[in-house]
């Protein structure tokens, strides 16, 4: 068992969370998570609906509270220090939050006094700039896009300038240009602000596109953790196939290279897995070039292969055995 974490201990950790665990009755939503975030850093949970991505975010913002285990945020204890965990924290939850009668500039002030903001006109101008929304600062709100709802969430999340920012699925229900427009916003916000931002995601793109470090958490138990790069290259790199009548001679022509991790025969092609794929698919070729070949294709892994290696099934097969996981730790939270 390990010790209880010490305030002098996180360092430059502002994300300590040590054997979290989380129940519903009898159903475990967090299953023992342990992990830490640095300062500056965008973190990315992995998986599908149903996974316990929202309920641990939901833990680390105070609105829930654990079964067991201990998580402190920016060096304070979620469950005794909730009033400073609040201040250093900003939160876009996945459902909408804003109030589509007001303004966007009334929707932040609104924010900021609930602060206790004295000096926030600045501020807001300075934010809805940001996001491209300084133009539309006094449009109502049911009149913006989906896109521009999120952008001013996240405008309204930073506004009392918080070290930590939570997003539960920022770009959930968003069209493919809007949601890489939105992924530029919270990568520059990270570069310009230095803000640590922790993000909730089933789409594996984003993960990949975003963030520094992955944790991919399937029925509430982290099963792998690092980096977008790293997670690919356990699968031993990428594949290169190669189809020719020749398979056979092919695989001898290979056969003894170091940098080949693994050479595969078939009837009719030639399964090659090596790292950088991508650098050398022109070198394999040249060492085949007394062979006749009839197609070459590369398969770079993705964040989906690293997923059906560790669970045995894609993230859409996880969420639909998920639904009954949520139904159960809706009807449980509702007792």
């Amino acid at each position: 068992m390990q010790k209880d974490l010490k305030q002098q201990d996180l360092n430059m950790e502002l994300i300590k969370v040590q054997q979290l665990v989380k129940k519903f009755d009898e159903l475990v939503a967090v299953d023992d998570v342990s992990f830490s975030i640095g300062q500056g850093e965008v973190f990315g949970f992995l998986g599908p609906n149903g996974a316990g991505k929202t309920t641990t975010l939901s833990i680390l913002s105070t609105l829930l509270k654990p079964t067991s285990g201990k998580a402190y945020v920016n060096g304070y204890d979620v469950e005794n220090q909730k009033s400073q965990v609040r201040k250093s924290i900003g939160v876009v939850f996945q459902d909408p939050t804003l109030d589509e009668e007001l303004t966007a500039r009334e929707n932040m002030d609104i924010h900021g006094r609930l602060y206790g903001m004295r000096n926030r006109r600045e501020k807001i101008d300075e934010l809805l700039k940001l996001v491209e929304l300084e133009n539309r600062k006094n449009q109502l709100v049911k009149q913006f896009s989906g896109g521009m709802k999120r952008r001013l969430e996240i405008a309204r999340g930073l506004l009392h300038e918080p070290q930590i920012l939570f997003l539960d699925e920022p770009t959930l229900g968003l069209d493919p240009q809007t949601r890489n427009h939105l992924w530029d916003y919270i990568r520059e916000l990270n570069r310009r602000k230095g803000v640590t931002i922790i993000l909730t995601t089933h789409y594996m793109d984003e993960a990949e596109k975003l963030s520094d470090r992955v944790a991919i958490i399937d029925h509430g138990k982290i099963i792998a953790m690092d980096t977008p790069k790293a997670l690919k290259e356990q699968l031993g790199g990428s594949l290169i196939r190669i189809e020719s009548p020749q398979s056979n001679k092919i695989y001898e022509k290979l056969d003894g290279l170091t940098w080949l991790n693994t050479k595969n025969p078939h009837n009719g092609y030639v399964d090659v897995t090596l790292k950088n794929a991508e650098q050398r698919v022109a070198e394999v070729i040249k060492l085949l070039n007394d062979v006749p070949i009839e197609s070459v294709s590369l398969q770079i892994p993705t964040l989906e292969d690293v997923f059906l290696s560790y669970t045995g099934k894609t993230i859409r097969e996880q969420e639909a055995t998920a639904k009954d996981r949520i139904r159960q730790r809706q009807k449980a939270s509702r007792r």
